[in-house]
């Protein structure tokens, strides 16, 4: 194909111009096939389903087959555009206007994968593609989505057919203000509730005839919400616990209603687990319905994605000197921030994320200076220099 495989702008410009909206595969999947496959890459594309999900397509391609075997990941569906009146740009056209690549995906994060592939690329032009170990990208089409049939399923897949990875770049934009703040080396873990306080429905007038939840909602919600859970940890910021939804089903103001809902989430650093979290909760909702008569309730979780952390060493290391090698920067190791798929890989593998700057993820002209795309590239191609260099 006539598109330079070593250009991350034309890749970006490239990669925006599929419109792959979740769960839209929207050809992007296919530009990377059409573009790895002749430098040698094993392609396989990988339609996942499950009830009540899209089906949703993914791909992984291997180039070589012995170790250490380094794995990027990263995804090319993107968030809807939104209003498209608000945009000045078209948000899928690519376009390029004084100096800045404009477009959805373009930060988030069709720029991050593009980067990476370019900086694969030259390095294996360099090494005159005798590549000391294995590289290989693992891209879905469902991080956006409910992320069911994307990469858990595609790690499913790789565990089956032996495909062992021993390191992990995500590519995720990792950084807030310029290339080479941060590197993420973990997570918190996040972990959604919902309480639903039970009552009895009647006119707001007869007392006796109803059982009014809204109250008991509230001193659920009070004690979940002034509870303490810990100061924080030496690489993880304090947990906290957020109500995000308070709902009644009712619409009459002369009605009591027969049930109360709320919606939590909880962002827990590494002294908890999933397990340990969820027992909290549990304890704290059994106090507050033990200080009121007949609290009925229900609690459930939902979610994915415990804390995890990996630690500095090799891998880390050799991030932050190809990061200093490029921009002159030391870039901070943290922790904050929302989830990313790096919550399924560091089961199989130490992953870390270090992507483009994330100011305008999922905005309204979402974009990405070009000179950004070029500096991340060199701090790609420095960091797969030296991950071989380093394990061989």
């Amino acid at each position: 194909m006539s598109l330079d495989p070593k250009d991350p702008v034309a890749l970006t410009q490239a990669l925006v111009r599929c419109e792959s909206v979740t769960p839209a595969e929207g050809g992007a999947l296919t530009l990377l096939e059409e573009i790895l496959k002749p430098a040698g890459f094993v392609c396989h594309r990988l339609p996942f389903s499950a009830p009540g999900t899209p089906d949703v397509d993914n791909l992984y391609a291997r180039l070589g087959t012995e170790s250490p075997h380094l794995s990027f990941a990263g995804h090319t569906d993107v968030v809807p555009p939104g209003n498209l009146a608000a945009w000045t740009v078209p948000p899928f056209s690519g376009e390029i206007r004084d100096g800045i690549l404009y477009g959805r995906g373009t930060v988030d994060m069709k720029g991050g994968i593009a980067c990476f592939l370019a900086a694969t690329m030259r390095h294996l032009e360099r090494v005159g593609g005798k590549l000391s170990g294995s590289v290989s990208f693992l891209v879905t089409g469902d991080e956006e989505g409910p992320s069911v049939n994307g990469t858990v399923k595609m790690l499913d897949w790789m565990k089956a057919n032996a495909e062992v990875m021993d390191a992990c770049i995500v590519g995720e934009p990792s950084n807030p203000r310029a290339l080479g703040d941060e590197i993420k080396i973990g997570r918190r873990g996040s972990l959604n509730g919902e309480i639903v306080v039970h009552g009895r429905q009647g006119h707001s007038a007869y007392l006796r005839k109803g059982e009014n939840p809204i109250p008991k909602l509230v001193r659920f919600v009070d004690r979940l919400s002034s509870a303490h859970l810990d100061d924080g940890t030496p690489r993880f910021s304090p947990s906290h616990l957020q109500v995000t939804i308070v709902s009644v089903p009712n619409t009459a103001s002369n009605v009591i209603p027969g049930e109360a809902r709320a919606t939590f989430n909880i962002r827990y650093n590494d002294l908890w687990t999933r397990p340990k979290i969820e027992e909290w909760v549990r304890l704290q909702c059994d106090a507050a319905a033990g200080s009121m008569e007949d609290a009925r309730y229900d609690l459930t979780f939902s979610g994915t994605g415990d804390v995890f952390l990996t630690q500095p060493g090799p891998l880390v290391d050799t991030m932050v000197a190809a990061v200093r090698s490029v921009t002159g920067r030391t870039p901070a190791l943290t922790t904050g921030g929302g989830t990313s798929d790096a919550r399924f890989i560091k089961d199989y593998c130490p992953v870390i994320e270090f992507g483009l700057v994330n100011k305008t993820i999922h905005s309204v002209d979402e974009h990405v200076p070009v000179a950004e795309l070029s500096e991340l590239t060199g701090i790609y191609e420095r960091f797969i220099a030296g991950y071989f260099a380093n394990r061989t």
